[in-house]
Formats: structure tokens, C-alpha cells, sequence
């Protein structure tokens, strides 16, 4: 504290007339202290370990469990220059690039645009990933849940807020409550340690600012002694995540509609009453209104409340996605979390559009799901090779295609339970 005396002046963290030497008053053993945050690093790096023994021995069988399966991907052909410019631009080529790139790698523009597909595709996260993410967070959302309620559920503040400013700042802190801090904390700090390497969602930005406003939110209520609001931050939040990643789980797995559908509408209520009604009518108020009955405003509330109101406009956003998902739901269109990785999302757009461009309902067809996940292709471009003829002379039906072909050709087709592609067979 020595070193850094403005950072750690008492005007910042300490209520108007309370002094550092104030709480030293109370005993190391029942007062937090800066220095125990040092801690949240080796348990994130803790974390990270453990959740790669967890991701690679556990979830896996968990994953089999359910039936999850990840789709068969054709490999992009061994191409130096078009991988030399995929790398670089992470992009599809504009028309003059496209014109040096057909040159130099003397192939038509239908197979480029095949091959940047293909690569794409290769680097999309597979279910298998997606499902090992969600029941990692599901494993300790639900840890520190029911952890966070048996060390709250008997605690004054649990029932009435205003006992979360009594005798503020001189409130002794509980062994439980330190390393429920310690433990969310590391658990964050994990986090974002792995979210470039983690799958990324089309609110990768707002996850950056969610993981770092929460890091922040923990560090200074910790420092500041706000330990009995904070701990009933954290316990609000997680009540919410622990149905999120099982509807997840189980959206990842086959044969479990109803399940992930159920989860996902108990998941809905509770986050719209958790975040955008309790949040804001009762942890905002408090830390707002009901503190000033014992203090004055100093800087460390207005930073506290700036950092909630940031947490709130998440909220916001994500209720946004919700209602939206809720919305599709109701209509029966639901197929995916609205939160998926935005190339996946343009590419399934794309093949809608080229199916709807060549509709031809005059044909009389049946098709049936495909119950063998040895069957598994993924054509890009609609190309179909000459293997797909003996696959389909073998399992005795009279063609195997793509999606997006079959589009083409039977605009009404129903996906296959396993993948996108279809067995059809003509009448």
C-alpha cells in the first residue's frame, strides 16, 4: 500500500471519516484485505487445469451419454495459396481477388468458393467442443449455487438488505464467504484467460466486458468491504446459469427436444425475473439508495454502482437475444442458440437461399430421417461426388445429397436427426 499511495488513498475505498487504520481495528483474520486477491490468480490458472482433466475425461462420456455427434466434414483440398490468403484475411476473396487467385491456382471460381467453404468449416468448433464448454460451466455454476446458498440461506442480509449496510465498513468477514470471493473470482479470472481459444459467439465483445466488469465488480467490493452485497451479486447470477448450460447440453444432444425446450423456458423466466426485475429493484437500490442511510456517497460507490449498471445493460442485451429466442420458440422455429458463432450462421442463410431460388413442387417424393450416423456427409456447393452412388447402392436407397441440393430439388425436405443431410428416396 506503501507503494502506491494514491491508488490506495482512504477517499477511494473508505466511507467519509473511516481510515485504514479504522480496520485494522478488527484483526487480519476478520477483515479482507487487498493483498488476499493475490489468490484469484494461481486458482485461475487452477481452473484452466482443471477444466482441461474435466473437458478431456469427463465430458466425453457425458457427450456419448446424450448422443452427441459431430458432423462428418469434407477437408479442403492441400491448396498453399488459397490457405497462404485465408490465414492473412480470414474472409471470402472480393471479385479481383478472386480473378488472381483462379489464375494462380489455375482453378474455376465454383471451386474456390467450394474450397473457402470447406475451410470454414474446418475451423467451426464441433458439438463435442460446444457440449464440453457448457457442462464445465454447468459443473460449477451449480457448485458455487448451492455452495453460495448454504453459506447465505441463514445469513440477516439474505432477508433484509438494509442488514448489508449495518455497521458498514466494520463488518468481520466469514471464512466461507472469503473463499466463495476467492473461488468466483479465479473461476472469471479462467475465463478470460481462454476466450480467444474458447468458441466465439456473435457477443464475444460483450463477454470481454461482462468477464471484466465482474473481475472488477469482485475486486473492489472485496477490498472495499462490500462482501454481503457482493455475495448476493454473485448468488443472483448464478441461480439463472445453472439452467442455461444443461438446455445446452442437451440442444448439443440427439433426441432431447423436449428436455432442452423445457430447460430453456424455466431458463427464460428466471433470467427475465433475475436480471431485469430483482437486479435492478433490489441490488441496485440497495447499494443506491438504502446505503446512503449509513454513509455518505465517496468514489468507491459511485465506481461499484457505475460497474452494476454496466452488468444491467448486459442484462439488457442478452434479454434482447432471449425474448427473441422465445419468440422463435413460440412460432416453432428454434434450432439454435441465438448467441452461435455468426459464420455458421451466415452459411445455413446461404443454403436456405439456394434452396428457395430453385423450388420445383411439381415432383412426388417421400423422405424418412437417416438413422445410421455412419452416413454422415457435409457437401459444400452442392457438389456430388461419385462416391455418394455406391454409399447409396449399398444402404439401398436410391441417392444420398447434400442439403442445399435437395433444396433444389424438394423445398418442403425435413433435416436428418443426425446432421443436415437427407436420405430421399423417389416414388
Amino acid at each position: 500500500m506503501e507503494m502506491l499511495p494514491d491508488l490506495w488513498k482512504e477517499d477511494y475505498w473508505l466511507p467519509p471519516g473511516v481510515t485504514w487504520r479504522d480496520m485494522e481495528q478488527m484483526g487480519d483474520s476478520n477483515r479482507p484485505r487487498p493483498l488476499d486477491l493475490l489468490i484469484a490468480l494461481p486458482l485461475a490458472l487452477g481452473f484452466v487445469a482443471l477444466r482441461y482433466m474435466f473437458e478431456r475425461f469427463v465430458a466425453p462420456p457425458m457427450a456419448r451419454c446424450l448422443g452427441v455427434k459431430n458432423r462428418f466434414q469434407v477437408t479442403a483440398a492441400p491448396s498453399p495459396n488459397l490457405e497462404s490468403f485465408y490465414i492473412q484475411n480470414r474472409r471470402e476473396p472480393t471479385q479481383s481477388e478472386m480473378e488472381g487467385l483462379m489464375l494462380s491456382c489455375r482453378k474455376t471460381q465454383r471451386q474456390i468458393e467450394t474450397w473457402f467453404k470447406r475451410r470454414r468449416s474446418q475451423d467451426k468448433p464441433s458439438k463435442t467442443k460446444k457440449f464440453g464448454e457448457a457442462a464445465w460451466r454447468f459443473f460449477f455454476y451449480l457448485t458455487a449455487f448451492v455452495a453460495g446458498l448454504s453459506c447465505l440461506v441463514d445469513k440477516p442480509w439474505f432477508w433484509d438488505l438494509r442488514e448489508c449496510w449495518r455497521q458498514y465498513p466494520f463488518q468481520p468477514m466469514e471464512r466461507a464467504h472469503y473463499w466463495y470471493y476467492m473461488l468466483e473470482l479465479g473461476f472469471y479470472g479462467s475465463l478470460l484467460l481462454r476466450i480467444s481459444v474458447d468458441v466465439k459467439r456473435k457477443d464475444f465483445k460483450e463477454q470481454v466486458v461482462h468477464h471484466l466488469a465482474t473481475i472488477f465488480l469482485l475486486s473492489f467490493s472485496y477490498c472495499a468491504n462490500y462482501i454481503r452485497i457482493g455475495t448476493l451479486v454473485m448468488l443472483l447470477h448464478d441461480s439463472s446459469d445453472i439452467l442455461l448450460e444443461p438446455a445446452k447440453m442437451f440442444n448439443y444432444g440427439a433426441g432431447w427436444r423436449r428436455s432442452c425446450d423445457t430447460l430453456f423456458v424455466m431458463f427464460a423466466v428466471i433470467f427475465l425475473v433475475t436480471r431485469l426485475v430483482i437486479f435492478p429493484s433490489k441490488i441496485i437500490h440497495t447499494t443506491l439508495v438504502l446505503s446512503m442511510e449509513v454513509f455518505e456517497p465517496f468514489a468507491g460507490y459511485y465506481f461499484f454502482n457505475i460497474l452494476l449498471m454496466v452488468l444491467q445493460g448486459l442484462h439488457i442485451f442478452w434479454a434482447k437475444l432471449i425474448l427473441h429466442m422465445v419468440y422463435k420458440f413460440l412460432k416453432g422455429k428454434l434450432e439454435k442458440d441465438e448467441r452461435s458463432d455468426e459464420e455458421s450462421e451466415v452459411e445455413e442463410e446461404e443454403e436456405d437461399k439456394g434452396g428457395e431460388e430453385n423450388k420445383d413442387p411439381g415432383v412426388d417424393c417421400y423422405w424418412e430421417k437417416n438413422s445410421n450416423p455412419h452416413l454422415v456427409l457435409r457437401l459444400r456447393g452442392g457438389i456430388i461426388e461419385p462416391s455418394l452412388k455406391q454409399l447409396a447402392q449399398k444402404y439401398n436407397c436410391d441417392r444420398i445429397i447434400c442439403r442445399k441440393c435437395y433444396a433444389r430439388l424438394h423445398p418442403r425436405a425435413i433435416k436428418c436427426g443426425h446432421t443436415r443431410n437427407i436420405r430421399m428416396r423417389i416414388l
